[in-house]
């Protein structure tokens, strides 16, 4: 079922994401949260669409904005812009996407999307009518400098409301600086949003300090009624599969997972240097899956029992890793030891790539299948930090089990949290007093991420740590 939610129609999509009900939401669905919440969340991304049309490359009015970039001078049009650069690894790319798309949305810009990456390779065109593909000839690709970078500007009193820049580079990055982070603040925002042209670089989903700004905070409580499916439903919107992803997706689920009475995802992170198989981080992941009840437990045949009043179940479980020890060791575990319930479980991992190849077609393009196919499992445990891991749980509309970052070669104690929102972790936040103003009546639904204190992520106003 939720294969196919994925695979509709953007304008079915667009549908969808207001009757579509996470998994393990914990809740019942509420026809009134789906009443006229939700309808603003569609009018909102139809109006968005529209400006697009009208914006997007090849308009007249792209080309009158682009030949103004450098002329101070002028006025601002309709037409303002965001071009989001993309960054090192898929799942960083990703998290800063969606973020990217959330805040043109709420800004009323045009996102347009750096095409020098294989992007264009994994996902498709998702607005109607139009491209969101940053034309090639741009005049400011390769010419960025810090001397328009919004925070080296505010250091420097380089930037006043006097003159308005017809663009500036946003430093996103997880080391920016206190002035880069000043981009989070009213007082700032409310001159960035004269500004004709941003050009955006992050490598981090900063969505959850959009919502501390207050003149941002009341367009988002109307467009999501539940504040963590940000990802979840912006993530399906945005984010189309290419066909040739589909592929890789569609045959492997259809061959090893459709058939098991029970999936479970588990998708390993290693950060430590040198990386590889680490006996800890199996043992980590072991504790959790038996602990959680997610894997039997091994027995011997002798032992072993058999619950009389049900059928053995099987169990698939997916992998997802650049090395194949992790899988080969489950897989091994349960050739040679029935497990303690009699069911059957069968491991499979797609791909064993081994280190990481960013902008590499075919290892990117197998690197999001993976993700997707996390997506469709019933169970998921990720590995902390690991933004491969959030894009997989969020778009699932999944909370995982998320194993702690190992340090000094050993199994944390705790191994695992479960996670209370399926949201991505800000691992960089600004501090929430950083703009010396008061930000937001209330942060109830802003909270420190679970395996990471220095992280903030988006709740359900209901849900506490």
């Amino acid at each position: 079922m939720l294969l196919s939610l994925f695979i509709i129609s953007n304008h079915q999509l667009l549908d969808a994401i207001t009757i579509n009900v996470p998994k393990d939401s914990g809740k019942p669905r509420e026809d009134k949260l789906l009443g006229d919440c939700l309808v603003k969340s569609l009018m909102k991304l139809r109006s968005y669409e529209m400006l697009h049309k009208r914006c997007g490359p090849g308009t007249e009015a792209y080309k009158r904005a682009a030949e103004q970039i450098g002329d101070d001078s002028r006025s601002v049009g309709e037409c303002r812009y965001i071009v989001w650069v993309a960054v090192h690894g898929l799942g960083n790319r990703i998290v800063s996407l969606v973020s990217t798309f959330l805040y043109a949305l709420v800004t009323e810009r045009v996102l347009l999307v750096d095409q020098r990456t294989d992007m264009k390779y994994l996902f498709c065109e998702p607005f109607p009518g139009t491209s969101w593909l940053l034309p090639v000839d741009f005049p400011l690709m390769g010419q960025l400098d810090s001397s328009r970078c919004y925070g080296t500007m505010l250091k420097t009193d380089a930037i006043n409301t006097g003159t308005i820049p017809s663009y500036l580079y946003l430093y996103l990055i997880h080391d920016y600086e206190d002035h880069d982070k000043m981009f989070f603040c009213e007082r700032d925002q409310n001159l960035i949003r004269q500004v004709p042209w941003l050009v955006s670089n992050s490598n981090q989903y900063f969505v959850p300090s959009l919502w501390l700004i207050p003149s941002f905070q009341t367009e988002l409580i109307k467009l999501f009624p539940r504040k963590d499916t940000v990802f979840h439903h912006l993530g399906r919107y945005l984010l189309h599969p290419t066909n040739q992803v589909w592929g890789l997706i569609t045959r492997f689920y259809n061959a090893y997972l459709s058939r098991a009475d029970e999936t479970l995802g588990v998708q390993v992170r290693v950060f430590s240097n040198p990386a590889g198989y680490l006996e800890h981080v199996m043992n980590q992941i072991l504790s959790c899956t038996q602990r959680e009840k997610l894997l039997p437990e091994l027995t011997t045949l002798e032992s072993q029992v058999t619950n009389k009043s049900t059928s053995p179940k099987l169990k698939a479980v997916l992998v997802t890793s650049l090395y194949p020890e992790y899988s080969e060791k489950l897989r091994t575990m349960y050739w040679e030891s029935p497990s303690s319930t009699g069911d059957m479980v069968q491991v499979y991992q797609p791909s064993q790539e081994m280190f990481q190849q960013t902008d590499e077609k075919l290892h990117d393009q197998k690197a999001l299948a993976e993700m997707y196919l996390l997506t469709l499992t019933d169970n998921l445990v990720t590995s902390g930090l690991s933004t491969f891991g959030y894009v997989a749980q969020s778009l699932g509309g999944l909370k995982a089990w998320i194993l702690y970052r190992p340090t000094n070669h050993t199994t944390p104690d705790p191994p695992w949290v479960k996670s209370v929102s399926m949201e991505p972790c800000f691992h960089r936040p600004p501090p929430i007093n950083a703009c010396k103003a008061k930000t937001v009546n209330s942060t109830r639904f802003v909270r420190r991420c679970e395996e990471w204190t220095m992280g903030l992520k988006l709740v359900d106003s209901a849900d506490v740590f």
